[in-house]
C-alpha cells in the first residue's frame, strides 16, 4: 500500500506536519537528552495521553530528529487501518506488531520506544489527565530478557491538546475501537514538554522463573512511579498549558 509517488507525498506532508506542530503549534521542549545510551540498548518507556494518541508521532519526531541513533517506535496496529499512517509507520520502521515489544531490536544493540499504559492512557477522560494508568509488564520482561536500562520519559501537553470529553459507543462498534473520542476536531495548542529521565539499570536476570517475574514487576513499578514523578513535576514547569 502506498508505494507509489501518491503514497510517497502522503508521508512526505504527515512529516513536515509533524515537524511544524512539534516546533511551531506545540513549541515542543526537550530536556535530557543526555539520559539516552550513546551506544548499547535502551528502551525508552513513556506516559500516553490524548484522545488520539498524537504523542507517539510527535516523540517519534522529536527523537528522529534529536538523538544520533535510529529509534524504533512500538505503535498501534490500529495505525495500519489509516493509509497515511501505514505509510508512515513503514517508512519510519515502527513495529505494531511484534508480541517481543522489541526484543529482537534490544538484542541487536537498538533503541525501543513504548507506551506501556496502551489504550488505557488515551482513554481516559480530561478529569483524570496525567493520572497515569497500570503499565503493562511486556516492556520491563523485555529488559529483564535483554538487559536492557529502561529510559523513562515523561510528556506533557498532549492532554490538553487532544482532550477527551466523553465516547461515542455506537462508532466504536462501528469502526472496532476501543473507543471513540468525543474531543476537538483539530489539536488545542497546547505547550508541549517531553523529558527524558535518568536510565533505570535492568536487574541482572534470575535464573529461576519466580525471581524473573519478580523482578519484572519491581521494574514494572519502578518505572511507572519514575514516570509519574517525573510528569508531575514537568505540570508545574509550565506558566500556563496553552499560549
Amino acid at each position: 500500500m502506498n508505494s507509489g509517488p501518491h503514497g510517497q507525498d502522503a508521508t512526505d506532508l504527515a512529516d513536515s506536519l509533524l515537524g511544524w506542530l512539534a516546533d511551531d503549534y506545540f513549541r515542543v521542549e526537550v530536556t535530557g537528552l543526555e539520559n539516552i545510551p550513546a551506544t548499547g540498548p535502551a528502551l525508552l518507556v513513556a506516559n500516553h495521553s490524548g484522545a488520539w494518541g498524537l504523542d507517539g508521532f510527535i516523540l517519534h519526531k522529536v527523537l528522529c530528529r534529536q538523538v544520533p541513533r535510529p529509534v524504533t517506535v512500538y505503535a498501534s496496529e490500529l495505525i495500519l487501518r489509516l493509509p497515511v499512517l501505514a505509510a508512515y509507520a513503514r517508512r519510519h520502521g515502527m513495529l505494531t506488531d511484534d508480541p517481543t515489544l522489541g526484543s529482537g531490536q534490544l538484542t541487536a544493540g537498538g533503541l525501543v520506544a513504548l507506551f506501556p499504559e496502551g489504550f488505557g492512557g488515551v482513554g481516559k477522560r480530561f478529569s483524570q489527565r496525567y493520572r497515569l494508568r497500570p503499565f503493562g509488564p511486556g516492556f520491563a520482561s523485555a529488559a529483564v530478557l535483554t538487559g536492557a536500562p529502561v529510559v523513562p520519559v515523561s510528556i506533557v501537553g498532549a492532554e490538553e491538546a487532544y482532550p477527551k470529553l466523553g465516547e461515542i459507543g455506537a462508532l466504536a462498534r462501528r469502526f472496532d475501537l476501543p473507543f471513540f473520542p468525543v474531543t476537538t476536531p483539530l489539536p488545542l495548542p497546547s505547550k508541549w514538554l517531553i523529558s527524558m529521565g535518568e536510565p533505570i539499570p535492568a536487574p541482572p536476570r534470575a535464573a529461576s522463573f519466580a525471581e524473573r517475574s519478580a523482578a519484572t514487576r519491581r521494574l514494572c513499578d519502578e518505572a511507572w512511579f519514575t514516570v509519574q514523578g517525573m510528569v508531575d513535576r514537568d505540570r508545574g514547569r509550565r506558566a500556563t498549558p496553552f499560549w
